[in-house]
């Protein structure tokens, strides 16, 4: 089969295309023809081996892994002899366990976090949904209209959704991106934009409900002062030093000022995935594509994720029906 290979951390050139074995599925998994994987802030971590954390998991010197990508649509081909709950032809769309293996023609995977794709989706959207829509879903549970939330890298792969999802529950959004992202960012329905280049959101002390910070590189200790009392802080992605120290201090800050802060935990689920996916059907959140690249564009797939360039998600063909 073909196959997107990364065999060592780097930029956007590491990746090629090449060669694969065809996989065999195990009694417990499924054997899935990939038609769409759309690319995560995830993937340009893992990519690059950085932050530190993005080699906990993958491999300390290259991958173990060798094929990038985790959210995925596509049809069963085959199925192991324990699976009871798809059957081939059927289609299907969710996350990979170990966030990797998706960019190729076939992949096994255990069903459990895979749910049917609908009808009214494309391949390409649905392979949109999953881990962004995972963590906007997680991140804006509990706002409430008239909330005031800042979105930090709100023009990318999870921004969008958080932007949409946290609009649709009444509340003000601010929106922290390039520049050349403003007019895609109202359009999505924030009420105001920061260009990160020339505004610094974390000294607007008092100021937001809810900051939901995919690209983390500030202290704790400076950001919670823009969170109102009672306010919340949610890490999603960002340097592993800032990852560790909010994991550890968040405690201390809470008690002392009243605010959360911590690091977003969203876990690899079914369930997740079936809730996100109710909301794109109530019109809530709208699957936003930047860019459809064919398999063998994968590098460029990769260059324009790495460069924070993409207004939504970038997803790649990988096979046709």
């Amino acid at each position: 089969m073909q196959a997107v290979i990364q065999d060592r951390y780097g930029p956007s050139d590491v990746v090629r295309l090449g060669k694969l074995p065809d996989p065999v599925p195990a009694a417990d998994e499924v054997l899935l023809r990939v038609r769409a994987v759309s690319l995560n802030g995830s993937d340009r971590e893992n990519l690059a081996g950085r932050p530190a954390y993005a080699r906990w998991s993958n491999g300390l010197r290259r991958p173990r892994q060798p094929v990038p990508g985790s959210d995925v649509a596509g049809a069963v081909v085959a199925v192991g002899s324990a699976v009871t709950e798809y059957a081939v032809g059927d289609e299907l769309f969710g996350e990979l366990a170990g966030y990797r293996g998706g960019l190729a023609e076939l992949v096994c995977t255990r069903p459990k976090l895979l749910a049917r794709k609908p009808d009214w989706l494309s391949f390409a959207e649905a392979s949109t949904i999953p881990q962004a829509g995972g963590i906007a879903r997680r991140a804006t549970a509990d706002v409430r209209p008239g909330d005031r939330v800042l979105v930090n890298g709100a023009g990318g792969a999870g921004g969008v959704f958080v932007v949409e999802l946290a609009k649709h529950a009444g509340a003000e959004v601010t929106a922290v991106d390039r520049a050349d992202k403003a007019d895609f960012l109202r359009e999505i329905g924030a009420d105001r934009t920061i260009d990160f280049a020339t505004e610094d959101w974390a000294d607007e002390h008092d100021s937001y409900d809810l900051i939901v910070d995919l690209v983390a590189h500030r202290s704790l200790f400076r950001v919670h002062r823009a969170l109102r009392r009672g306010g919340r802080y949610a890490m999603v992605g960002g340097l592993a030093r800032i990852l560790l120290g909010t994991a550890l201090a968040g405690p201390l800050v809470r008690r002392a000022t009243g605010k959360k802060v911590g690091v977003l935990i969203v876990p690899q689920s079914r369930a997740e995935l079936e809730a996100v996916t109710a909301l794109v059907a109530q019109g809530a959140v709208t699957p936003r594509i930047d860019r459809v690249y064919p398999l063998r564009d994968a590098p460029a797939a990769f260059a324009r994720l790495a460069a924070g360039e993409s207004r939504g998600k970038l997803v790649l063909e990988v096979s046709e029906g």
